[in-house]
């Protein structure tokens, strides 16, 4: 008889695995509304560990916009887009996001993850193929595994792997969907967005973005990396952008032609089967999305802000990411060193969590910053001080 039992004998045994080799993953109490100062354990932080790139998560305007939506639509939606939960409030945020990046439709969904997950399951099945970076968002390749599609990923934006694995597959009778974040989370640097929609139009395969770092931060009005000036739904079909970073509220939502959107009412399980979100946040994200177009000055900070922080790693000798996003990663590689350094910079008052694997590769621990509208220049010198104290 073997050895070995089977069942779930082993869950301990795992969980002390991750902690020996620090691993263990553990959830931070915040006391306090996200800013650029939080309450964490007691103590106030300035905040380098927040998506919250426009400062707009505790924007007044948007929390009264939010109120009056309670008093006109309550605090639930009560049921699915497809069943009665699907409101005027919706049906308006849908049309003005769409108006905004300058596409034909938008369709509104739960999160960020259920929308990368339920649009490349509607649209992929077997015998398809989907490619994909190495360094997607996991949402997006949990979404191609799902979809049970042949599955092809290439190196970080190695381009040419990537013209390699389409074009072995372009004379094979089946849909060929290329999907990339426009920013990506961890490292902040952006596709290669020109090369990609050349490569999708000459092996007559779509492309999917998924804008969710972009969206807000970067254009004139904020329509994120895949401006409509330059880039059509031809060029870039299929648009993902969420609502719980730039925006500062939550939810995501897809935009496109109409023939995709009405695809994906009709196929998207994470859409049909799911509860809608709360017409009242819907009434507060379209408030967000004014601020968000016109108050180009909040993209303006943030830009002068990441370069007071590259010059200022430069000035320590310290290396500066390839990144021209809010996010500002610093990889040391070590996971023990990454967290004594994290912690070293909480003493200090500022708050940086530590990103390590499952996350990112392995060997390539790193100190996630992220910078928001809300911070100062002396928010910034400060944890560059607090940098160099910790590099010591």
């Amino acid at each position: 008889m073997s050895k070995h039992k089977h069942g779930f004998h082993d869950l301990e045994s795992q969980l002390d695995a991750l902690r020996q080799r620090q691993l263990f993953r553990t959830r931070r109490v915040v006391q306090s509304p996200q800013g650029r100062e939080i309450d964490v354990d007691g103590r106030t932080l300035l905040n380098f560990s927040s998506n919250d790139y426009l400062g707009l998560a505790s924007d007044p305007r948007i929390a009264e916009a939010f109120q009056a939506g309670i008093k006109t639509w309550g605090t639930g939606s009560g049921a699915s887009h497809l069943i009665s939960g699907h409101t005027a409030a919706h049906c308006a945020l849908e049309e003005e996001l769409a108006a905004f990046l300058g596409r034909p439709r938008a369709l509104l969904y739960g999160s960020g993850y259920a929308a990368n997950v339920g649009v490349i399951n509607a649209l992929l099945s077997i015998g398809d193929q989907v490619f994909e970076d190495r360094l997607n968002h996991a949402s997006l390749l949990d979404g191609g595994w799902i979809s049970r599609a042949d599955f092809h990923w290439f190196e970080h934006r190695d381009l040419d792997q990537l013209r390699c694995l389409v074009t072995d597959q372009a004379e094979r009778p089946c849909r060929r969907l290329i999907v990339s974040d426009g920013v990506f989370s961890m490292d902040g640097d952006q596709c290669l967005l020109d090369e990609l929609v050349a490569l999708a139009r000459q092996t007559d395969s779509w492309l999917q973005i998924d804008d969710a770092h972009g969206i807000g931060v970067y254009g004139e009005r904020g329509q994120g990396t895949v401006d409509p000036k330059r880039y059509s739904t031809q060029d870039v079909p299929v648009l993902i952008g969420t609502l719980g970073k730039s925006f500062g509220t939550a939810g995501a939502f897809v935009a496109g032609e109409d023939a995709l959107i009405e695809t994906l009412i009709q196929r998207s399980r994470n859409y049909i089967f799911t509860t809608a979100m709360p017409a009242a946040l819907a009434c507060a994200t379209s408030r967000s999305l004014e601020i968000v177009e016109n108050e180009s000055w909040r993209r303006a900070r943030l830009k002068s802000l990441v370069q007071r922080f590259q010059e200022g790693l430069r000035a320590l000798n310290l290396p500066v990411p390839k990144s021209s996003a809010p996010i500002q990663p610093l990889l040391l590689g070590s996971t023990d060193l990454t967290l004594q350094v994290s912690r070293s910079l909480e003493e200090q008052g500022c708050f940086v969590v530590p990103i390590r694997p499952p996350t990112v590769p392995v060997n390539t621990s790193r100190l996630r910053i992220t910078f928001t509208a809300a911070h100062t220049e002396a928010d910034v010198d400060r944890l560059l001080e607090a940098l160099s104290e910790a590099n010591s």
